[in-house]
């Protein structure tokens, strides 16, 4: 039986640093279960589970558009940050190298693409599907091959946001000085 290549969609979020005028962060796959697909009988989930990354090859990761063509970033090159946390599979990219990714850059942060997936092959054996909840469980992920940029996700909950780090730094600093303020206030009232 040939080994079959799996795709599934996630969420990625635009964001500039310092580091780059041009860096995506999201997660390519996460650990909550959702919806794959609806059939006749109802739906079925699909959860990736944390142990699943632990013998998973993900060393010379890309980052695409659609699974197809064009690379954008690359684990190999520096561009393509992978790690697993407590909610999935996190990337880190930066697009800032050619033209066409800053391309990507520009229509992720104006909401044109606003979901993200990954392909990978299943490790044998690395499949179950409990019936009782109509759940296909993913315990061993044999390679990731890549996360990628897409138009149309299997996972329609999934969500991309823009936003500039820069105005995160400066909410963060405003709500400290905020924060500053109330206590200033608060020493004067019991000093007063």
């Amino acid at each position: 039986m040939p080994q079959e290549m799996q795709t599934r969609m996630m969420t990625m979020e635009v964001e500039k640093t310092e580091d780059s005028n041009y860096t995506v962060r999201g997660y390519a796959t996460t650990f909550n279960p959702y919806v794959l697909f609806e059939d006749e009988n109802g739906k079925v989930y699909e959860q990736i589970h944390r142990e699943a990354f632990k013998n998973a090859k993900m060393n010379d990761v890309i980052m695409q558009y659609d699974h197809n063509g064009t690379i954008f970033a690359r684990q190999s090159n520096g561009t393509l940050e992978l790690s697993i946390d407590e909610h999935g599979l996190f990337i880190k990219a930066d697009l800032s190298k050619t033209e066409s990714s800053r391309q990507l850059y520009e229509q992720i942060k104006t909401g044109m693409i606003t979901k993200m997936s990954w392909a990978f092959f299943i490790a044998p054996e690395g499949r179950t599907y409990d019936r009782n909840t109509r759940t296909i469980h993913i315990n061993n992920v044999r390679e990731v091959l890549d996360v990628s940029a897409v138009s149309r996700p299997a996972n329609d909950s999934t969500e991309i946001s823009a936003r500039s780090f820069l105005n995160g730094l400066k909410e963060q600093d405003q709500e400290a000085k905020e924060l500053k303020r109330k206590k200033l206030n608060l020493l004067l009232k019991l000093g007063g």
